[in-house]
């Protein structure tokens, strides 16, 4: 069995990493989660709030990075829309349109009682990275810089924008960000200077930037696609309802091949260095 592993071709290796990926990505495995207090924090902020609340849904990233984010940005929005918040998103980047859109979805296949300009409302893209965060925080200039929702009706001819003139009234920012510009800008262009309450989520390369912030300037952060399926469960803990919504679980999902192909890993790495010292005792005693 020694000479077995030790010789082994690597393309066994292969086969067995993808084999550990993709069984339990077709066959749906999901492993149950344990949300983290971090993920509590965040889930809190957002369920704490009187139902019915202003949010402002800030998702600036991309379909590069959708495989990371946009299980969070999800959860976020079902979350919201589970609470009756009125929602307002906007993105800080042109390719962020159709992240709004995809998360627009939701809340037509799953929440219809949710009526477009009432309870939700797509401000779209606008140029101007920290420019954009700065303008529609100081008072009376929303409406200024965004005339029109990206549909292109006028903001006036909706209930819950006519008379918006700034996001102050925001009851909490949640910005789903993959780089620059997104939840750094945020923090220091509009939850810092004007008090704002804010949770983000990021990427996990982009989480370890935006700890200093908290707690004060940034209440918390999900980092990755971990915090994604650890939020997802602190939902089916709070709303059981959501365990038959296979759509809901889209970070859970995606956790169970990670976590096969990481046990995989360390096997690999403990037989690997059995392997070594073995070999190199042999060595010594001859």
């Amino acid at each position: 069995m020694f000479a077995f592993f030790r010789d082994l071709d690597r393309r066994w290796i292969f086969l067995a990493m993808f084999l550990a990926i993709a069984i339990p990505l077709l066959s749906g495995i999901r492993f149950p989660e344990e949300p983290s207090q971090m993920v509590r924090n965040v889930f809190q902020e957002i369920d704490q709030l009187e139902d019915g609340s202003d949010i402002l849904l800030a998702f600036d990233f991309d379909p590069a990075s959708q495989g990371e984010l946009q299980p969070m940005a999800a959860a976020f929005t079902r979350h919201c829309a589970l609470k009756r918040h009125k929602l307002y998103f906007m993105t800080l980047w042109p390719t962020g349109v159709p992240m709004i859109e995809q998360n627009i979805r939701i809340l037509t296949t799953e929440f219809p009682e949710y009526n477009y300009g009432t309870d939700y409302v797509n401000l779209g893209y606008k140029p101007g990275q920290e420019v954009v965060i700065q303008s529609v925080t100081s008072e009376g200039n929303l409406q200024t810089l965004f005339t029109t929702d990206n549909a292109g009706a006028s903001l006036k001819s909706h209930p819950m924008t006519e008379s918006l003139g700034d996001i102050q009234k925001m009851a909490l920012i949640v910005n789903v960000s993959a780089g620059t510009p997104g939840a750094k800008e945020w923090v220091q262009y509009a939850a810092t200077p004007f008090g704002l309450k804010m949770v983000a989520g990021t990427t996990g390369v982009g989480a370890p930037a935006l700890y200093p912030y908290i707690p004060n300037q940034l209440r918390g952060i999900l980092g990755a696609i971990k915090a994604a399926a650890e939020y997802e469960q602190a939902l089916i803990e709070k709303f059981p309802d959501l365990k038959e919504n296979k759509n809901s679980q889209e970070g859970l999902r995606r956790m169970g091949p990670q976590l096969v192909a990481h046990l995989l890993i360390i096997g690999l790495i403990v037989v690997g260095n059995i392997i070594f010292f073995v070999d190199r005792k042999r060595g010594t005693a001859s």
